[in-house]
Formats: C-alpha cells, sequence, structure tokens
C-alpha cells in the first residue's frame, strides 16, 4: 500500500512555471507506475502522463507533450511534474496516483493523493 500527497500547485500567469510533487509513504515505492491526472471544474478527470516502475519510460497526454515533464527518484519516494509555458486551460486541481499498471486510464489508478490547485492566469 502508498500513501501519496501532492504539494507545489498555485497561482501562475499564462507562459510560467510550476513544478509539482508527490510524496509517497511505503517501502514499496518502487513497485508502483506513478502517474498524474487533472480535473477542471465541470470535466471529467483527465490523465497527464505516467512514469514507469524504474522511470526508464514516460508517456505524456498529446495536450501536454513538449511543455510537463515527468520525473521520479524511489530512494526519495517522490515524483515531480514540471510544468513550463502554461496555458489558461492547464488550470485544474492535479493528482498524482498509483498503479501496478503501465496504463493512463484512471480506473487502473488504485491510490490517489488529495490534490493540489493549479491556476494559470491569461
Amino acid at each position: 500500500q502508498v500513501q501519496l500527497v501532492e504539494s507545489g500547485g498555485g497561482l501562475v500567469q499564462a507562459g510560467g512555471s510550476l513544478r509539482l510533487s508527490c510524496a509517497a509513504s511505503g517501502r514499496t515505492f518502487s513497485n508502483y507506475v506513478i502517474g498524474w491526472f487533472r480535473q477542471a471544474p465541470g470535466k471529467e478527470r483527465e490523465f497527464v502522463a505516467y512514469i514507469s516502475r524504474s522511470g526508464g519510460r514516460t508517456v505524456y497526454a498529446n495536450s501536454v507533450k513538449g511543455r510537463f515533464t515527468i520525473s521520479r527518484d524511489n530512494a526519495k519516494n517522490a515524483v515531480w511534474l514540471q510544468m513550463n509555458s502554461l496555458k489558461p486551460e492547464d488550470t485544474a486541481v492535479y493528482y498524482c496516483a498509483a498503479s501496478l499498471w503501465l496504463d493512463a486510464a484512471a480506473d487502473k489508478y488504485n491510490y490517489w493523493g488529495q490534490g493540489t490547485q493549479v491556476t494559470v492566469s491569461s
């Protein structure tokens, strides 16, 4: 089992950057694929990116490809999402989640953090 806590959200102007952190508890962190998802008001939760157990494979949604970078450090039980060139449409609550599967589907993720708000002003 793993518990996840996100941080690093905030208010930023369009074109700016933010770095989200996901801190995990539990000795089995390295067993899990970690994904980032987001949910904007009135919209469904959507996939943003995931990273494999070793960090050797990353996958991104088309909407963030080239702007966001996911990384992890298993020794620190941590995952980060570096977000550059932010756009107003990136405004959402961002969640990190853990899965045993290399998959972008939210229903494959068993453990979720509480979320962190990202607001991008135009």
